[in-house]
């Protein structure tokens, strides 16, 4: 009997053992199925926070506006819940009616179309066929006048032909003197803008204005030139600005990115471009870029500046910037950084909108923060540079310092938006603090989005450019205009100005000429300002 209990205990015991083994194996199994849930449900998070974005973006309106901003920053305590979104349900619903009486002001309202103060006027005059009275027949006599109404009147441009001869004069008495030498004087018409062509300074302007101001393609624009009764194709009108560029806007060019290295704050942005003739190789459909870089107002004139190349490297950040020391205000891209004497303030516009984009309690938290310090922004706008420090040292670092202590707590972790904007937020709090200790360092890099913004607009109407000296000529052209702009100048009637007067004056020789030629300077805003 004792073998057989012990057998049957032994039996026992391995059964028990392999049951633990069992559960063991699916306890194991379990958690590993836990875990892969976990993971699964973790990425289901992620790719409905990427598709909400996404739908966001595609759907939503693109202002950067939020629906949490209200006046005075307050917002509807019950604006979020749903109880308070439905009437109110009694047993006895009340059927008195009461009625208010409510008193509008009277306003008048502003037209939205004028003319401007100096347009010339014409006055046409109406009076009736027969001035004869109808009753006794004698003669009727004015005493009034009505303005009944007044309209707009367009008289279209008008193109010239227009013919430069050269008189040649000669002394009669000299030329039947044999010992005189023959007296001539011959008349010498001025230099055009572009040698054995029919271009004129005013048809060069009008071309060039149309393409970087009004963003009309040279293709589109060969038709109205034909109505206009000049005959001519696309590729003779881009020769023309590449000429143009070249010859008479590039040492306006070369002169501004001299004088915009001695300024000490510079925004700078980025956006891409297509060229489709590259000479690194690379097919049509790569990406080039247009980099912009913006002197502040608080330092003088200001001056834009556009530079064309194939790539988005830092390289061609230092080519742009060779010279400069001082700060760069600019996004968070990598490229911005390791520049010698160069120090790098980051835009707090685009932490905004990162925390605009998690649209969540916290997100709302962050946009909150950076809205307090964009209305300190606003009220010391017009301040001088040593009031801005002492108010942003006062009222905005607090704020700063509140606001990051606020991430450095918050278990922001994974890859949704929210999480995204800590990130973004933290790896450049340096970078973000910049503009408490310069009164010259602007919050964002607005100006710099704003100056590059005509590029944008001219990208989605002429889509590409040929060749790199198209694209070179473009960056051109686009600095003058901004510039032009910055300054309150009529860029057409500078454009009309530089290439009147351009060629025919000795700027190579004597380079300080140029400085009469620029936006700001005393010539041209006497003659050109808006």
């Amino acid at each position: 009997m004792n073998d057989l209990e012990n057998a049957s205990t032994k039996q026992t015991e391995r059964l028990i053992q392999l049951l633990e083994q069992q559960l063991a194996h699916s306890n194991e199994q379990n958690d590993e199925l836990t875990n892969k849930l976990d993971q699964s449900l973790k990425q289901i998070e992620v790719l409905t926070e990427q598709v909400r974005q996404l739908t966001k973006a595609l759907y939503r309106s693109k202002s950067e506006k939020s629906k949490y901003q209200a006046p005075d920053g307050q917002v509807s305590l019950f604006e979020n819940d749903p109880s308070f979104n439905e009437s109110e349900q009694t047993e006895e619903q009340s059927t008195e009616a009461v009625s208010y009486t409510i008193t509008r002001k009277k306003t008048n309202k502003k037209r939205n179309d004028s003319f401007h103060e100096e347009i010339e006027m014409e006055e046409i005059h109406h009076h009736p066929a027969h001035l004869v009275c109808d009753c006794c027949r004698g003669e009727m006599v004015e005493f009034t006048s009505i303005l009944v109404r007044e309209e707009a009147r367009f008289i279209p441009a008008t193109m010239k032909r227009v013919q430069h001869f050269e008189h040649v004069y000669e002394c009669k008495s000299c030329k039947k003197d044999a010992l005189q030498k023959a007296q001539i004087k011959r008349g010498k018409a001025p230099q055009g803008a572009i040698q054995r062509s029919i271009a004129g300074p005013t048809v060069l302007a009008k071309l060039i204005y149309d393409k970087f101001i009004q963003y009309l393609p040279l293709y589109r624009q060969v038709n109205e030139w034909e109505r206009h009764g000049l005959y001519t194709n696309d590729k003779n009108l881009s020769n023309w600005v590449i000429r143009v560029a070249e010859d008479w806007l590039q040492p306006l060019y070369d002169l501004m990115k001299q004088l915009v290295t001695e300024k000490s704050v510079l925004h700078i942005d980025e956006t891409y471009a297509q060229i489709i003739k590259r000479s690194d190789g690379k097919s049509a459909q790569s990406n080039a870029y247009n980099w912009v870089c913006r002197s502040v107002q608080s330092e003088g004139f200001i001056i834009v500046l556009f530079k064309s190349a194939l790539s988005r490297r830092r390289a061609v950040l230092e080519d742009l910037i060779k010279g400069f020391k001082g700060t760069v205000i600019c996004d968070g891209y990598s490229a911005y950084s390791q520049l010698p004497h160069v120090q790098f303030a980051n835009c707090w516009a685009h932490v905004r909108r990162y925390w605009l984009k998690a649209d969540s309690k916290n997100g709302r938290i962050g946009v909150a923060y950076c809205d307090r310090l964009f209305q300190i922004e606003r009220k010391i706008k017009h301040f001088s540079l040593e009031e801005r420090v002492q108010i942003r040292q006062q009222e905005a670092k607090p704020i700063v310092d509140e606001f990051f202590d606020w991430i450095d707590r918050s278990p922001f972790f994974g890859k949704n938006a929210i999480a995204k904007a800590a990130e973004y937020t933290l790896s450049r709090k340096a970078a973000l603090m910049m503009f408490l200790e310069n009164g010259n360092v602007a919050i964002d890099n607005n100006p710099a989005e704003n100056a590059i913004h005509p590029n944008v607009m001219g990208r989605k109407n002429w889509l590409f450019s040929v060749s790199e000296a198209g694209a070179k000529a473009n960056a051109i052209c686009l600095s003058l205009a901004e510039t032009a702009k910055a300054n309150g100048i009529d860029f057409y009637q500078y454009l009309v100005k530089l290439m009147t007067e351009l060629p025919n004056v000795l700027f190579h020789q004597q380079p300080e000429i140029l400085h009469n030629y620029l936006p700001w300077s005393e010539n041209i805003q006497a003659t050109c300002a808006k």
